[in-house]
């Protein structure tokens, strides 16, 4: 008895069944790499590590072989924080602003979820950085970032607020808050990698709103006031609620909710990866390749949906666009959810 696979080009000879098993989408969209968080890092004396290159690090011990005791502080944030490795760029001694301008071009060729300088406050290299997270959000690269200030605007929460209003961004973070750890003292940029690390290795359908912190205290408590005023204004800010520092509400500066920024940036870069590995230049653009590219974005969506990210989920082809030639044009709605933060009681005596 004849059988097994055929070939169009090629049919079997020999009467017989022949059976091909075909996927039905072309390649399944899975999720991306997470927690990985990108620091530039000033100075490194004492390692293996030389300037103006990129390394990979898990674990303390490796930072303290390639960069020296000294120069890992934020690295360990990072790391304590919760990331899952950091992607350093070793910035050379006394770097000019066409170093940090080299760094971020070198950044745009390597994938990461989240950046944050090396405990340094510089309010130029800020305005560069939204510059470069805005260019490259235009040309489909996605992460998050996060900034602080000094001791002296962390003392004054209107500075901070300020800072947030300079900075409003979808994917920029604020933080306003310096913290004690045991007997040392952060300010929020030198803290700011701690929260890098926090919202890098935080799942996409949870939110750090009310996350614990690894620190004894806040530098300043603010008061009920200075809280509501700084969350107007898009900063993050840090509490003592009396037994624990935690975070207050997870915002970023254009006031979104970091959860719900996260999981547009998952969509957007899932999506597009495997669209331009399994998809562009491989798929006839017919009925046939339109249904298994609509099949294989809502299976994605479907997967985010289980997890809690997103529902109310529709694919489908954009009427207002004719899916023709080379170009498809798909109308992708989705409903995010958001975290329970505000419980409001009503109690009948």
């Amino acid at each position: 008895m004849a059988g097994g696979s055929w070939d169009l080009t090629s049919l079997p000879v020999r009467p017989g069944l022949y059976m091909n098993f075909k996927e039905a989408a072309a390649a399944q969209i899975t999720g991306g790499q997470r927690g990985v968080v990108a620091v530039p890092l000033k100075s490194f004396t004492g390692g293996t590590a030389a300037a103006k290159a990129f390394y990979t690090v898990t674990t303390e011990t490796e930072a303290l072989k390639l960069f020296g005791a000294d120069s890992i502080q934020s690295i360990k944030l990072a790391l304590q924080g919760g990331a899952k490795e950091v992607l350093v760029y070793t910035l050379p001694d006394s770097a000019t602003a066409a170093d940090y301008a080299d760094m971020r071009t070198a950044y745009d060729t390597r994938p990461f979820n989240v950046f944050v300088f090396d405990g340094e406050y510089n309010e130029s290299e800020q305005a560069a950085l939204k510059a470069w997270i805005a260019a490259n959000r235009e040309e489909g690269k996605h992460f998050m970032a996060v900034i602080g200030g000094n001791a002296v605007s962390d003392a004054d929460p209107v500075q901070g607020n300020s800072r947030s209003g300079l900075n409003k961004d979808d994917y920029i973070i604020n933080l306003i808050s310096g913290v004690t750890v045991g007997n040392a003292t952060y300010s929020s940029s030198q803290f700011a990698p701690y929260i890098a690390g926090l919202v890098a290795g935080t799942s996409i359908n949870r939110s750090i709103t009310y996350a614990p912190i690894q620190a004894s205290d806040v530098t300043k408590r603010l008061t009920n006031t200075q809280i509501k005023d700084a969350l107007l204004a898009g900063s993050l800010v840090l509490v003592h609620d009396g037994e624990k520092v935690k975070v207050e509400q997870g915002l970023t500066t254009s006031k979104h909710k970091i959860r719900a920024v996260r999981t547009r940036q998952a969509v957007s870069t899932d999506v597009t990866q495997t669209a331009n590995d399994a998809y562009i230049g491989k798929i006839d653009n017919n009925i046939d390749g339109q249904a298994a590219l609509i099949s294989a974005v809502k299976a994605y969506l479907e997967t985010l949906e289980t997890s809690n990210a997103l529902s109310d989920i529709n694919v489908s082809l954009d009427p207002q666009h004719q899916s023709t030639g080379d170009s498809v044009y798909l109308l992708i709605s989705y409903r995010e959810i958001d975290s329970m933060e505000r419980i409001f009681l009503t109690v009948a005596i």
